[in-house]
């Protein structure tokens, strides 16, 4: 039998890591050691040691401290692409499901063309149509990772609009807003809250593949992601400089994901038995 407090532990556990990496990024001027942009050509690539934890880049710049400020990027432009799609593709997904008929097969027509497409390849594809940066980062994305959200909560409402409470609500009169937003809406909640936490570690490995080809935030601010790949071809003779925005990848995005099944398990009766 499973433990029902297991998954609450992870939810606990997973949420206050996170918790700090937000709150590093917060503060990242007040617990960085060094500026993240200043050149330092005297100590170019030195190796962790007690002076740089972390060791520097090829132009003498803290590793750590940069790594810190990265986070600020890579966390906004994560969490703010998946909310803003999140949003989108709810709504969408609400109106399509709930009016069926010509507007639910031409919603699901777009949804089905946006899915056709491998997400990276095309949120490369819209980011070359834009300036490289945050916000193009972030349009791109969103542009990207509507679709799955829309899929998920139309077949939600097509099941939920069955059901005797929205019968008894068109019985006494309610709108069809209210019955979307006052009675579908809460029950599909709980699956967003799951869908939205595992998307963020997924959209966090976009934008670092983004990042990593040049078309995300611009060097020489910091992201993770432009981090290992201004580094890549030192790799042999100086790892630390990939070895740690490598890492601060793979830790934030094994913890949103680790989140978001605790999360499933916690919510999901099923899976309480």
């Amino acid at each position: 039998m499973r433990s029902s407090f297991l998954p609450h532990k992870t939810i606990l556990l997973t949420g206050s890591c996170i918790g700090l990496l937000l709150l590093a990024a917060i503060v990242a001027p007040i617990i960085s050691p060094y500026d993240p942009l200043q050149i330092d050509l005297a100590h170019i690539k030195e190796s962790p040691g007690t002076a740089h934890w972390m060791g520097t880049d090829r132009l003498g710049r803290d590793v750590l401290s940069r790594v810190v400020y990265g986070a600020r990027f890579s966390l906004i432009i994560s969490i703010a692409a998946t909310m803003v799609s999140l949003g989108l593709g709810m709504l969408a997904g609400l109106v399509a499901g709930y009016a069926g008929g010509k507007i639910e097969s031409l919603a699901t027509m777009v949804i089905d063309v946006f899915l056709a497409f491998p997400s990276l390849l095309l949120a490369i594809g819209i980011s070359v149509l834009m300036p490289p940066g945050t916000v193009s980062t972030i349009i791109a994305l969103c542009l990207v990772g509507w679709a799955p959200f829309a899929r998920l909560f139309k077949g939600m409402v097509l099941a939920l609009k069955e059901g005797v409470f929205v019968d008894a609500s068109r019985a006494i009169g309610c709108s069809s807003s209210r019955i979307l937003f006052y009675h579908l809406l809460p029950h599909c909640l709980p699956v967003a809250i799951v869908a939205a936490s595992l998307k963020i570690g997924g959209f966090m490995l976009s934008e670092s593949a983004l990042s990593f080809l040049g078309l995300g935030v611009q060097p020489p601010l910091p992201t993770w992601g432009n981090m290992v790949s201004l580094s890549r071809s030192y790799l042999p003779y100086a790892p630390w400089m990939v070895l740690f925005p490598g890492l601060a990848i793979a830790v934030t995005v094994t913890l949103f994901n680790l989140l978001g099944d605790a999360i499933r398990d916690a919510i999901d009766p099923r899976l309480k038995f």
